[in-house]
């Protein structure tokens, strides 16, 4: 611990955000929870510049708490389509009925009832408090950590458990008396524009003269990276089931893989498609093979083989768990990124 980097670190760090932190996002300079929350859990491993126009239409959708609780699931699921982890947005409308039902539309303002919601941890609430209510509360998302284990020189993967508490001891230590909304934006704003994974701009950060990393020539070596795994494999295939301009899809379960979302059946890879559409109750016509490809998600690679499949009968309507949809109709609908690719080929 470097005892006058750590008594200078805030007002440091807040004279810095002030000058040139960013200030024109479009969630900045409000107050309301509820914006802040909703940008907060998309930013959730997911970049500002993907963020920022999935927030803009979310948000003239569902423009308060009372919105997005009364909302159907298929319509947030459809405005959160394409931005992944799906599961927050599950979690998100879950969070919004329980606000409605259990603290009468207002969000809360205590940090453990905070906690106490669907989707949200410890340095989401944190950050939550500090921006809507001024609260002095500790962050350490990913930026985070890779700041403080850079200017202070923590060695070791940050997902270690150790590791993990040594940061967010560090990083309850160095909160401010005041001004904890530019401290907390300036954390998150040093780590996005300047002290980045690679190519760090150490030049123009308000620390480098006592950084650590930046001394010693570590900046590529702290954070020490995650410790390397074989990326599993999975294949599938997906059945275009195809009837009159129509494509049947179904409801994929929650919790799980793009849970919630509308989806095209699937059969192992080398299944014959024609008898698996047979098996679903089709009397199956042409069967053409589509181009093959593959998606990564964070923990697998799946390789996906699409099949073209004509059907002469469609199942009966309103089946649950089950939709026929428009190929002329694709752009509302919640689709996985993957089956969005797919049909909009055909």
């Amino acid at each position: 611990m470097l005892p006058a980097l750590h008594h200078d670190f805030a007002p440091r760090l807040i004279a810095w955000q002030q000058s040139h932190g960013r200030h024109g996002l479009p969630w900045q300079g409000k107050h309301d929870p509820y914006p802040i929350w909703l940008s907060e859990i998309m930013l959730q491993q997911t970049q500002v510049e993907t963020v920022i126009p999935y927030y803009t239409r979310f948000l003239a959708r569902f423009p308060d708490i009372a919105a997005l609780a009364a909302a159907p699931e298929d319509a947030v699921m459809a405005h959160w389509a394409g931005l992944g982890y799906y599961s927050r947005a599950r979690n998100l409308h879950a969070a919004a009925k329980r606000v409605a039902n259990e603290h009468g539309g207002r969000f809360p303002q205590q940090i453990d009832a905070i906690l106490d919601l669907p989707g949200i941890g410890r340095s989401t609430a944190a950050a939550i408090a500090a921006f809507a209510y001024e609260q002095s509360q500790a962050i350490l998302d990913g930026n985070v950590k890779r700041v403080l284990a850079r200017v202070f020189g923590i060695d070791g993967w940050p997902g270690d458990k150790a590791v993990e508490t040594r940061l967010w001891e560090l990083a309850e230590t160095l909160l401010p008396d005041s001004d904890i909304r530019a401290y907390t934006q300036g954390l998150m704003d040093l780590g996005a524009t300047l002290c980045t994974r690679a190519r760090p701009r150490c030049a123009a950060c308000p620390f480098s003269d006592d950084c650590i990393a930046f001394r010693l020539g570590r900046q590529a070596e702290l954070p020490a990276a995650r410790p390397r795994k074989v990326m599993p494999e999975r294949a599938t295939a997906m059945l275009i089931l195809l009837h009159g301009g129509e494509v049947l899809l179904e409801k994929r379960p929650a919790p799980g893989i793009w849970g919630g979302l509308w989806s095209l059946p699937e059969c192992p890879a080398d299944a014959d498609p024609a008898r698996a559409a047979a098996s679903l109750g089709y009397r199956p016509g042409e069967v053409a093979r589509r181009p093959a490809f593959s998606h990564t998600f964070t923990h697998f690679r799946l390789h996906i083989q699409p099949w073209l499949v004509a059907v002469e009968r469609p199942l009966s309507v309103g089946e649950p768990g089950r939709l026929w949809l428009g190929l002329d109709n694709l752009e509302g609908a919640a689709l996985p990124t993957p089956v969005r690719r797919i049909l909009e080929t055909l």
